[in-house]
């Protein structure tokens, strides 16, 4: 691999690049604009999230750039520490969307209406982007530290709230923990292979032949680490404590953020760590597999059952999405190309599932003030158009035709039987059913019980309007045809099996 810094090299960073420019110009806008014209920054930066997005995925079709016939050594660039492939396009695509619509349906929260909230969505949206690129330990823990210290001052933006407060200082201290623990076993695995590089560390393992019980033992110590680290950005048990207190406190357009782009980034480093081999070979019945499949069974289980006794819609969505975590894992579990290619799949669903159902309640919250699930009282009366929204995001999220979440599990669930885990699948489609029961229940409050203030019609401005049907047509498209998007996924999963 040379040393010499060639196009390749640069294109491969060309959307972060993009953003690093786009953060510069969201700055320097929102210094020249009055007090009352600051919304346009919300504008401005979903604008630049597009044309980044274009670029993203114009230099792929124009440009062949990530190229797919590209060998491994061909596809690691800047001395290794990250790989341009088809893993690290399909990412950035989630997390380009997801900074374009929640910019978007943070348009009308006045106490974000600043140019320093959609820097810092803009600058977690890089770290995120760095993260799935990753396949050195160092760049891991750099991208991981500009995502979460950004995402920890957003969650604590709206100073003046005591629960936005509340949440970032509780993720700052969850996830501080999390990460120094991760760090620690990050740690240990370089001074048992004295490698930091993925690949490096790999060879190192193939090379050295069986390792003593002692150094087993530290490297199994160091796997369990690491999965902390990244089990908290997935929101999965046992790491997933903090997740309903800053879902519910943090800003309502971020909790729409974190918990799709963050979560993305963390299934995409699971899936390069897991699938390389860093952690010993990913085969069933090892170890290592052995401690995915508990968490994934145990997180879609416990977040569906708790989901069922909350009142407050975001707490709700909370333990909703670590169930999701939970449901995503089955792919990563059956150890083929299309189990991996579900998982992106699904992930990239519930990016717009996700953010059209915050979305609606940004716009609810807005108005009373509250995030109660009786708040919905009549909503199909007072906003047909947002009922309308969050009635296909709630059919998404609980996996029912034709929308892209019925796609998502089907696919996630087929790959686990064709692997063999048929009790695996089983299990997952028995939390399915139990999630009906609470997602269905939004749906009620929605469009069978009345309000008060049905006369009171909820005001829907035209820039969260273009965000709101952007998500909800993905989503319906994402169900209706499914096949190319899928075919882009399971053709970037083969990358994970190559090398």
């Amino acid at each position: 691999m040379t040393s010499n810094i060639t196009p390749s090299w640069v294109l491969a960073l060309l959307p972060e690049i993009g953003l690093i420019v786009l953060l510069l110009i969201v700055l320097a806008y929102d210094r020249g604009l009055k007090p009352q014209e600051r919304r346009r920054v919300g504008l401005v930066t979903a604008w630049g999230a597009f044309v980044v997005l274009l670029l993203t995925v114009g230099q792929w079709l124009l440009l062949a750039e990530p190229d797919t016939q590209a060998t491994l050594s061909q596809s690691l660039m800047w001395g290794g520490m990250i790989r341009h492939d088809l893993v690290t396009l399909v990412f950035r695509i989630m997390f380009l969307v997801a900074l374009m619509i929640t910019s978007l349906i943070a348009l009308d929260v006045k106490p974000l209406q600043k140019g320093e909230f959609y820097a810092l969505l803009i600058t977690a949206t890089i770290g995120f982007s760095m993260m799935a690129a990753a396949t050195d330990l160092i760049m891991v823990y750099v991208a991981l530290e500009t995502a979460s210290i950004s995402s920890y001052v957003l969650a604590g933006f709206m100073t003046k709230n005591g629960r936005s407060a509340e949440a970032g200082m509780k993720y700052f201290v969850y996830g501080a923990f999390a990460t120094g623990v991760m760090l620690y076993g990050m740690s240990l695995l370089y001074g048992i292979t004295g490698q930091t590089n993925y690949y490096g560390i790999v060879s190192f393992l193939a090379m050295a032949g069986p390792a003593p019980a002692e150094a087993q033992a530290v490297f199994l110590l160091a796997a369990v680490m690491i999965v902390v680290g990244f089990g908290f950005k997935i929101s999965a048990v046992p790491f997933h404590f903090w997740t309903p207190d800053v879902y519910e406190g943090a800003p309502t357009p971020f909790t729409a953020f974190v918990s799709t782009a963050s979560k993305a980034a963390g299934f995409a480093v699971f899936l390069r760590l897991f699938q390389s081999g860093v952690m010993g070979a990913p085969t069933a019945g090892s170890g290592w597999w052995a401690m995915l499949v508990a968490m994934a069974i145990v997180t879609m289980t416990l977040g569906n059952f708790a989901a069922i006794f909350q009142n407050n819609i975001k707490r709700l969505l909370a333990y909703s999405s670590i169930a999701q975590a939970g449901y995503a894992l089955i792919g990563l579990v059956s150890l083929s190309p299309d189990g991996s290619g579900a998982t992106m799949y699904y992930l990239l669903m519930y990016v717009f599932t996700n953010i059209a159902a915050f979305g609606g309640i940004v716009l609810v919250s807005n108005l009373t003030g509250s995030e109660k699930l009786e708040d919905f009282n009549g909503l199909s009366r007072r906003s047909p158009y947002l009922a309308l929204v969050m009635l296909f995001a709630i059919l998404s999220l609980g996996g029912i035709p034709p929308t892209a979440g019925f796609i998502g599990k089907f696919f996630l669930f087929k790959a686990a039987i064709e692997s063999g885990l048929w009790w695996l699948a089983l299990i997952g489609i028995l939390n399915a059913f139990v999630a009906l029961y609470y997602y269905l229940s939004v749906l009620k409050y929605m469009y069978l019980y009345r309000s008060d203030q049905e006369d009171v019609a909820i005001p829907v401005s035209r820039g969260t309007q273009v965000g709101l049907a952007l998500a909800t047509f993905a989503v319906i498209l994402l169900g209706v045809l499914p096949e190319p998007v899928f075919e882009l996924t399971r053709q970037a999963a083969a990358f994970f099996f190559t090398g």
